[in-house]
């Protein structure tokens, strides 16, 4: 599953470094598909979590890190423990593969 920011996120932006896939946003900026990765979309995107108030996260982006990293990164730096699993989002172990061979065409 996708991971998501709760709004106890202080926008410290300790997270959007830390993501391999760029997926993580500052509020109020749409994201984009090609935005860290090999996709040529430029489409600005308000869909996948978009918040107007604090950090957010793209789950079309979203693989948790696997792949990359034994845990998600997002949420091993938050200081304040608001990068969750997001119940609404659930994907395999292969589904989040497959979305990050996707992401990353070598």
């Amino acid at each position: 599953m996708a991971i998501k920011i709760t709004d106890d996120c202080i926008n410290c932006g300790a997270c959007e470094p830390e993501c391999p896939n760029n997926a993580i946003y500052e509020a109020d900026i749409l994201w984009k598909m090609s935005d860290g990765t090999s996709v040529q979309d430029e489409t600005e995107r308000s869909d996948g979590g978009f918040s107007d108030e604090f950090y957010y996260i793209a789950t079309d982006k979203c693989t948790e890190c696997v792949g990359f990293h034994e845990e998600p990164q997002c949420a091993a730096v938050c200081p304040v423990d608001c990068c969750l699993d997001d119940e609404d989002n659930i994907e395999t172990k292969e589904e989040l593969l497959a979305k990050k061979a996707k992401l990353h065409l070598s």
